[in-house]
């Protein structure tokens, strides 16, 4: 049975970059306001002809460029977001046209922030099983689309931008070494959009009640990410006995600097060993961790042989965690 094992990174940031100083000039914040509530300092805006497949696009192609590979090579594409091109057909669909993947069957996942984790522990168990061999993953999101510049509490969180990996069947010990991946549909209405869909289809009264927006309670949000974080991280070293002291690196989902602090210490890391990115981009939700990965691996700070551990957090709510020996 094979490891699933990444074996190229790539991501796409949009060159608009949207700083805590302009927002305080279009809603009631500060910088300082910002900064110490989430540790944001800026975030980079997609051009409004700029599509969450245009940026997965962008992403993957760099990832195949690194792995020397085509893209009729690929045996799945698979794209965890929650701001796709259009409900009808797959956002993964048009990254596949874009790329020329002939021969890659192509899909969705929505897991909110977790949505990456999601597509990994999928693309584990088809390379596991032995159905597929070569998949393509992708993390795109453009949020800011989908935000509302009236709303303080959630227009400074958000941002844009896309991450790929490509995964192979590895027969040695470098790979994915676990995913375990959770949900709790009771809390679903603590982080929202709730326009849009079968529940509250597109109508004069939605667009007015402004339902085509992210919600989100983010005092009861930030509670059960601490807490739940806690518990995941730990589990999962647990589970494969390895000691915090040898994890390189954590790659958490780039939400807010407090949790993520709060993660790391639970595990007693310093954060010199935690990958940070949220200052520069914000929340891109399933994009985050996949973002972060592809610079950590291109500015050196993970070498062969290294355990790295993801974990995340999201809507539904939904919390994932992959450990990885790289």
């Amino acid at each position: 049975m094979h490891n699933a094992r990444i074996i190229s990174t790539g991501s796409y940031l949009p060159e608009k970059v949207l700083t805590n100083n302009d927002l305080e000039k279009m809603v009631d914040t500060s910088d300082t306001w910002i900064v110490e509530r989430t540790g944001i300092r800026e975030r980079r805006i997609a051009r409004d002809d700029e599509t969450a497949s245009d940026m997965a696009y962008e992403a993957a192609k760099l990832a195949l460029e690194r792995a020397g590979l085509t893209a009729d090579t690929l045996d799945i594409i698979i794209v965890a977001t929650i701001s796709g091109d259009m409900p009808i057909p797959a956002t993964a669909c048009y990254v596949q046209k874009m790329l020329g993947a002939t021969k890659a069957a192509a899909f969705d996942i929505n897991a909110a922030c977790s949505g990456f984790i999601f597509g990994l522990s999928t693309a584990n168990a088809y390379i596991k099983a032995g159905l597929y061999n070569r998949i393509l993953l992708i993390g795109s999101e453009v949020l800011t689309k989908f935000t509302d510049w009236q709303d303080r509490n959630t227009c400074v969180l958000f941002g844009d931008g896309a991450g790929a990996v490509i995964l192979e069947g590895h027969d040695g010990e470098r790979g994915v070494l676990s995913v375990d991946i959770h949900s709790d549909g009771t809390l679903s209405d603590i982080l929202l959009l709730p326009g849009g869909g079968s529940k509250h289809p597109t109508s004069f009264q939605t667009i007015t009640d402004r339902l085509h927006y992210i919600k989100m309670k983010g005092n009861e949000t930030f509670k059960v990410a601490v807490r739940t974080l806690e518990k995941l991280v730990v589990d999962a070293l647990e589970k494969n006995r390895v000691d915090p002291k040898d994890l390189a690196l954590l790659i958490p989902h780039q939400a807010n600097l407090r949790i993520i602090s709060a993660t790391a210490s639970r595990l007693g890391l310093t954060m010199d060993r935690v990958m940070l990115n949220l200052n520069k981009y914000g929340n891109t939700s399933a994009a985050s961790i996949p973002i972060a990965l592809d610079e950590a691996v291109v500015t050196g700070r993970i070498k062969d042989g290294d355990y790295i551990l993801l974990e995340a957090f999201g809507g539904g709510l939904t919390w994932a965690s992959a450990l990885i020996k790289w």
